[in-house]
């Protein structure tokens, strides 16, 4: 039994615990209303197997049951729960994303021993206090991004992730699908693109600057079955899957397998492999139409699998050289009449943000859309830094704020020298805590752009899924409180609470299987002894 006093994220309002307490056992009911069924599901699958429930269905007034049913005086995604001792559990949702949030809710009311996948305590039943939970986000964006493209991550993996984001009440999943380092969406139109650019010989273990090389293939893909099992999977949990698909900058992988696509009048880009190392490949997209016509065939499949609104096409960390060098490239820029390269990639990306619009989509990407000028339309992921995030929003246009100096979890946890490859910024779980997403100099109006907050897992020094698990947890129990509460002015934030609170949230994740970095530094096993990092004090030089 845990107090609704050690919930993370934490309600907006909590009253109790009152006299009495609720045991759920054999004889518990489990009554879902109609549009309940994603938290009806969830509750079977997982206190069922936790317990050794079996959850029968019962009526609604069934003494000590559980409900679960629609409200409409509750706002998107708000839910009120209740427990009682005689009247049993009641969770009421604005929705069906409500409801499966209150029933996340009952979860962690339950103690740890509801997020393991069996009975560890046969016979033992799970007991309730009698309270009342009252909550509702304060973002409709709450998003993980993770980068499946420098170390691939198994679906396997991939499903695992979003039940650990659906338990911290995330609920937008960025898929970071391509990259320099590889492919790793199944593309049926280009083959080629899977069995060559999904691949790479051999790669660079720790910082670019290592010595060290990890001397085997690597890579993997999923295919458009794959893909659909991981969109369903998220939407029965209300997790909205936002696939990235990189252009016109971290493309070698695409330009490996398909050389026309690169600036062929530089550089021979039938020489071009899967990337190995780390940092900003020179080698991009030739901005030329033959090159729209390919990606618009990547985007056709890419609209089948993704039902969500919105789109990310990237758009960081293209590097113009070769344009500028490029006969193709320039003659192109005297065409469109635009003033440089940086007005050629915003021709790049408005083309795709129109054809996007014309098919019911939205585009998203990293701010440097807003170099050179940005269709109406269009958002922006901010991530280096606030200024991106805050002249979007100044010029009309929807945000979600991700700056690297905050919210970028493969940056180092401390400074200590037994942190593991470390890398860029010092960012501990408190810093994470206390970090605002709606900039300050915006206005009320201005601010109502800002569509929530994200924080980025780049893989580059995580070969597994233990790594990404120690970079990703526990800092991200902490940014799901921010993306989720209403919470005061950063240096007015109870961190000395939020600790607390984690005491027992600790429980839950190794309940869980996250192998999390514990507060008190890493263990034996979590460390990496001789990989280089780059352990700086100044802003690192790329994501």
């Amino acid at each position: 039994m845990t107090s609704a006093r050690q919930l993370i994220p934490a309600p907006r309002a909590t009253e109790g615990p009152r006299d009495g307490t609720l045991t759920l056992g054999a004889d518990t009911t489990l009554w879902a209303a109609d549009g309940t069924g994603t938290a009806e599901r969830r509750l079977r699958a997982t206190l069922g197997a936790a317990y050794g429930l079996p959850l029968r269905p019962g009526p609604p007034d069934a003494p000590g049951g559980i409900r679960l049913l629609l409200d409409d005086t509750l706002g998107a995604e708000a839910y009120r729960l209740r427990t009682d001792a005689h009247d049993g559990v009641e969770i009421r949702g604005g929705d069906a994303a409500g409801v499966f949030w209150g029933a996340q809710t009952l979860r962690q009311l339950l103690g740890p021993d509801a997020f393991r996948r069996a009975p560890v305590r046969p016979g033992a039943l799970p007991v309730l206090e009698s309270a009342t939970v009252e909550d509702a986000p304060r973002f409709r964006w709450r998003g993980l991004m993770l980068d499946v493209a420098r170390h691939f991550m198994p679906k396997d993996g991939v499903l695992r992730h979003l039940d650990l984001m659906a338990a911290h009440k995330l609920n937008v999943f960025h898929f970071h699908l391509t990259d320099d380092q590889g492919w790793r969406i199944e593309i049926r139109k280009y083959p080629r693109l899977t069995e060559t650019g999904a691949w790479r010989a051999r790669t660079k273990f720790g910082h670019r600057a290592s010595p060290l090389w990890e001397e085997k293939p690597h890579g993997g893909f999923y295919s458009q079955d794959d893909i659909r099992e991981i969109v369903a999977y998220a939407a029965e949990r209300h997790i909205t899957v936002v696939p990235e698909i990189d252009v016109p900058g971290h493309s070698q992988a695409a330009i490996a397998a398909y050389p026309e696509l690169g600036n062929t009048d530089v550089i021979d880009t039938t020489a071009l492999s899967v990337w190995d190392t780390w940092g900003i490949s020179p080698n991009v997209l030739a901005p030329t139409d033959s090159t729209l016509r390919f990606y618009e065939g990547v985007f056709e499949e890419v609209l089948e699998l993704f039902p969500g609104e919105f789109v990310h096409v990237g758009g960081d960390e293209c590097l113009k050289d070769q344009w500028r060098a490029s006969p193709t490239a320039q003659k192109r820029v005297r065409e469109l009449g635009v003033k440089d390269e940086d007005g050629l990639q915003a021709w790049f990306i408005g083309h795709f943000d129109r054809w996007l619009s014309a098919r019911g989509r939205r585009l998203i990407g990293w701010d440097e859309i807003l170099e050179g000028g940005l269709a109406p339309g269009a958002a922006v992921s901010s991530w280096r830094g606030y200024a991106g995030g805050v002249a979007a929003a100044r010029a009309g246009h929807d945000v979600v704020m991700c700056p690297e100096q905050q919210v970028y979890l493969d940056h180092r946890q401390d400074g200590g020298a037994d942190e593991p490859v470390p890398i860029g910024y010092v960012r501990t779980l408190e810093d994470v805590y206390r970090f605002e997403p709606v900039p300050g100099e915006l206005t009320r109006d201005e601010a109502r752009h800002v569509l929530g907050t994200q924080a980025n897992v780049w893989t580059e020094v995580m070969e597994d899924a233990a790594r990404v698990d120690y970079q990703t947890f526990p800092r991200l129990a902490a940014f799901a409180e921010v993306a989720w509460s209403v919470l005061p002015a950063p240096a007015e934030r109870d961190f000395a609470g939020f600790e607390r609170r984690m005491a027992a949230h600790y429980a839950r994740l190794d309940a869980l299987g996250v192998a999390y970095r514990p507060p008190t530094g890493p263990r034996p096993w979590q460390r990496r002894p001789g990989v280089l990092g780059r352990p700086i004090d100044g802003p690192p030089p790329h994501r």
